[in-house]
């Protein structure tokens, strides 16, 4: 089980994509990104990122990237000093991930920068995500020239000034690898020195403690029978994983079933007693008690407060 990719799922990931578009001089664009991780990567030209959590405006060059963590508002645009507080700087308006034509020629010569936002709408977030910095560049010239991430990054370049076919479902793809390579970077260059999921993918037996738990949610996992299936110890599993992400295995456990629980919730018309019994619980009293403590509400309240955020006009819909 590729264990990145079943987070991402079970978290509601939904993403839009601004179209590859040109900055001009003058102007800025604003990202308000109250609920979603934002990602800018500059294909032509320089760009300045700009935020209350900056101390200084980040200068971005072609072929960098920059990963903002969820709740980062900020702005964009091509001068280093940001805009004045008496202009009204224009929100970024997402057009989705579609080809545009006559795009090439239109922005040639231009600045151009391909924004993306990835938007996890439920709290709590999962660790995995809650851990990302608020801010991770990745500059273009520290990476391989056949790197995936550059190389993707041209590919979708390509495929939003392309009409051809099947271009829409290639630049899907396309977004959600330059999203996942992105997130494979962070998780590559976090401190050796603290717990993280760098050291849990890296250490065997933790890796498959956590395939089994994501594998299987509604299996009643206890310490032992997680430790004999990886050759561990009850006392020895513990101790590596806590040294490897910091928590217990059965605390990461109810986190990972809260997290499916609010998916189930949301997206599916399963009972209360369904949802209890697909995350590991034997009935709902139990699991609304866990699932109220976790998120602040009763899954009742959850679903429905669910459904009328839908109707909000910020809320991304299934790409």
């Amino acid at each position: 089980m590729d264990i990145l990719s079943d987070i991402l799922h079970v978290t509601g990931l939904k993403r839009r994509l601004l179209d590859l578009h040109a900055l001009t001089p003058g102007t800025a664009l604003r990202f308000p990104c109250d609920r979603s991780f934002g990602l800018h990567a500059v294909v032509r030209g320089q760009a300045f990122v700009h935020a209350p959590n900056l101390g200084d405006p980040l200068e971005l060059q072609a072929g960098d990237l920059v990963l903002m963590a969820r709740g980062c508002v900020h702005l964009l645009s091509l001068e280093r000093k940001p805009p004045s507080r008496r202009v009204t700087v224009p929100v970024a308006v997402f057009a989705g991930a579609e080809p545009v034509a006559g795009h090439a020629g239109e922005v040639a010569r231009s600045t151009q920068v391909v924004s993306a936002a990835y938007q996890l709408w439920h709290d709590p977030l999962h660790p995995f995500l809650r851990s990302l910095p608020p801010w991770f560049v990745i500059r273009g010239h520290s990476l391989p020239q056949l790197s995936p991430l550059p190389l993707t990054l041209g590919l979708l370049d390509h495929e939003l000034g392309d009409l051809g076919l099947g271009a829409t479902s290639a630049t899907h793809g396309l977004l959600d690898a330059l999203f996942a390579f992105a997130l494979r970077e962070i998780a590559e260059r976090e401190n050796p020195d603290a717990p993280g999921w760098h050291h849990a993918v890296a250490d065997r037996p933790i890796r498959q403690v956590l395939t089994l738990m994501h594998g299987n949610l509604a299996h009643g996992w206890t310490l032992e029978e997680l430790g004999l299936q990886v050759g561990l110890s009850r006392s020895a599993l513990a101790e590596r994983f806590r040294l490897a992400l910091g928590d217990t295995p059965l605390n990461h456990l109810r986190t990972l079933r809260m997290q499916k629980a609010m998916q189930l919730l949301a997206d599916t018309g399963q009972t209360l007693e369904q949802v209890a019994q697909a995350v590991g619980y034997q009935d709902a009293f139990g699991f609304s008690k866990v699932f109220k403590r976790t998120t602040g509400q009763s899954p009742r309240q959850f679903r429905e407060q669910d459904a009328t955020d839908r109707q909000t006009p910020w809320r991304f819909q299934e790409a």
